[in-house]
């Protein structure tokens, strides 16, 4: 049988999703391409918190965007444009995020917001961004929004404006080869139910996620030690589309020694549980407590930053510690301030009364680790404690230095969580350009082949401001979708 579609779009995460979506509202004819089964859709986007970076211009613009924040609630919100978002990409990425992409992705976020909004994406107060105090909340770090009811939320309204503007959706069909002629797609090669079928297409959108779920290619691109990386995500990302696009002259770009990571509990499952989703095991209070490892040693410094612009880092930097472990650990001062993740049944919590038996519990060096805890404690300097800012309360004359959010760590009970680190997404992709076409070696686009989301390369270097995957998926899945329809 014969298969003719006029763009074929791979992956069903939020980038393929707004792809199709984007394709799918000019008319045309578009199939959605599902390495695994139905249960399994959704990519990395069903596993995330559904917080969403964008630029806004005010608190006007932030209440037409948000579901839950009436008129009547009163909010401080830290202006939040362009050349704000602009700029936290710079500085994260070390100033290596290539400007065309950057500037494409940020100045589309707010417009693009509104898109999914009109898609039937449903937008509220992401309450882990904020602090309330006498009936007033006071925003933190420029990512007041997540999507309701997390990823799945996202991803459920998607797949329904999806269906409703008749997008096919083939499930256990893994795309494996491009087919391209004088620097022309014009079709696809699909795994379906076993038998291998070639599809004919105008246009293929790519967006099927980097290789943070294949081992093999961790370990190649970012290090022995990667191997043992819990996947945050689905398993199915095993940077199948990135290795399409180079058989058809596309060119590797971004940083394939990067990724981001994050901080998640010891004992989460070795990848995503589709049973249990919403990303329930990170753990992202850690600026209000410390982290030590296995030999009682802090080893980062917790207050840095807002944790949306250091978890990438430290996920890393928990990696490379003895057995690929550490501890975050809070007293009774800052536990009412944990996020609910720390309350689940399944995070793994240790509680003591005394810092000996914490320690002991926790089965580190308790020598260095009470000796850890004292010279903190004396360190501590004077000043205002607020986690809504960076408060500047500090410490003094030790290394690593906390440079915001230190109290003293000295009241009973004390709680500790071992974590790792786990793997969200890759940061090295294939080349494209703010039309979100895939270009050759001779930065010429291959007509008919579009990529999004995580294998867009040079967007993201080091670390990423917090909410700016979905974001990046967003804006340059919408992109692909209309570019290609174009076509």
């Amino acid at each position: 049988m014969e298969y003719k579609f006029d763009i074929v779009v791979v992956g069903t995460g939020n980038a393929a999703l707004s792809a199709a979506v984007a394709a799918s509202e000019e008319g045309k004819k578009v199939l959605m391409l599902e390495k695994g089964p139905k249960n399994n859709r959704g990519g990395n986007s069903f596993f995330t918190d559904g917080a969403i970076r964008f630029a806004y211009k005010d608190l006007d613009s932030y209440r037409e965007i948000v579901s839950d924040i009436s008129e009547d609630d009163e909010i401080v919100l830290p202006k939040y444009d362009s050349e704000d978002f602009y700029n936290d990409m710079m500085k994260v990425t070390q100033g290596k995020s290539k400007p065309e992409l950057a500037r494409h992705f940020v100045e589309n976020s707010y417009d693009t917001i509104l898109w999914m909004k009109k898609q039937g994406v449903e937008f509220i107060a992401n309450e882990n961004q904020y602090f309330e105090k006498d009936g007033v909340k006071t925003f933190w770090g420029g990512l007041p929004t997540k999507t309701y009811r997390k990823g799945i939320g996202l991803v459920e309204a998607l797949f329904k404006k999806a269906e409703e503007n008749g997008v096919e959706i083939w499930y256990s069909s893994p795309a494996v080869k491009l087919e391209a002629s004088n620097n022309k797609i014009t079709g696809v090669h699909v795994n379906k139910d076993g038998e291998n079928v070639q599809i004919a297409a105008d246009a293929v959108i790519l967006a099927c996620g980097g290789f943070e779920a294949d081992a093999k290619k961790r370990t190649e691109n970012l290090g022995e030690e990667w191997s043992e990386a819990v996947v945050r995500g689905t398993k199915h990302n095993t940077g199948d589309g990135i290795s399409m696009a180079l058989e058809v002259g596309a060119v590797k770009a971004g940083q394939y020694d990067g990724c981001h990571a994050h901080t998640t509990d010891y004992n989460a499952p070795k990848f995503g549980d589709f049973e249990k989703p919403g990303d329930i095991y990170k753990k992202s209070s850690y600026p209000l407590g410390l982290i030590v490892n296995a030999e009682g040693n802090r080893f980062v410094d917790e207050g840095a930053d807002f944790r949306n612009y250091t978890y990438a880092k430290y996920g890393k930097e928990t990696l490379k510690q003895t057995n690929h472990k550490a501890f975050q650990i809070y007293d009774s001062q800052v536990k009412p301030l944990l996020r609910v993740e720390y309350e689940i049944d399944e995070a793994t919590k240790i509680e003591a009364n005394t810092l000996e038996e914490l320690a002991e519990k926790m089965n580190v060096d308790t020598k260095q680790f009470l000796k850890t805890i004292e010279e903190y404690n004396n360190a501590v300097v004077d000043g205002d404690y607020n986690p809504s800012v960076k408060d500047g309360k500090s410490t003094s004359g030790i290394d690593p230095k906390k440079s915001n959010w230190a109290l003293k760590f000295n009241e009973a009970p004390f709680y500790a969580y071992p974590v790792t680190c786990g793997i969200t997404f890759t940061f090295g992709g294939i080349k494209v350009n703010d039309k979100a076409e895939v270009l050759n070696e001779n930065d010429t686009p291959i007509t008919g082949l579009y990529a999004a989301g995580e294998m867009v390369g040079e967007l993201f270097y080091h670390n990423y401001p917090g909410g700016s995957g979905l974001m990046s998926g967003s804006v340059f899945g919408k992109t692909a979708g209309k570019n290609a329809a174009k076509l």
